[in-house]
């Protein structure tokens, strides 16, 4: 079982390091990919080596997306590939998980349109234009969607991202 986490500098050092180890805790290969190699480096100071570059992604290689927040989605929200692998996730109804400033990715893709979601306040108005109704909750499931609001709400979000993983076997 692999699951993916799409990030770049200036993460929430926490929404990336909490999720990938909780994801490892259950059993989960986790693959870290940006849009260079080398490594990543967190708003306060962590660095994580990426394994792969978004571009060498197939999406069906992986069973699970995580999106952590920070700035590192508004890094990225404006690349195709990760346009693509984020589709490639709700398409095929695979878990995805964005807290924070993670939404913005799914946004930039058109892929909240409709849902239910919650996301970090600053986003929230971002959200609603995109169509999604947003609820200011600590997580919020929406089918294959979990969102998340900020840092405190971790416990929250690895309790629903791993109760959708054990759900799917």
């Amino acid at each position: 079982m692999k699951a993916l986490i799409l990030s770049a500098d200036n993460f929430e050092d926490s929404e990336l390091l909490v999720p990938l180890y909780r994801l490892r805790e259950v059993g989960y290969s986790v693959a870290v990919a940006s849009d260079k190699g080398g490594s990543i480096h967190g708003k306060h100071g962590y660095e994580v080596p990426v394994d792969r570059v978004f571009s060498e992604l197939n999406p069906a290689d992986y069973a699970v997306l995580v999106l952590p927040g920070g700035k590192a989605p508004a890094a990225i929200r404006d690349i195709p590939a990760v346009h693509e692998i984020a589709r490639a996730f709700m398409a095929s109804n695979k878990p995805v998980a964005a807290i924070c400033h993670g939404p913005q990715i799914l946004i930039s893709a058109g892929l909240l349109k409709g849902r239910k979601a919650t996301c970090y306040e600053s986003v929230a108005p971002e959200l609603r234009d995109a169509g999604a109704s947003y609820e200011d909750i600590e997580v919020l499931v929406d089918g294959n969607l979990i969102t998340s609001r900020k840092p405190d709400d971790l416990p929250a979000f690895c309790r629903e991202l791993t109760r959708m993983l054990k759900a799917q076997g």
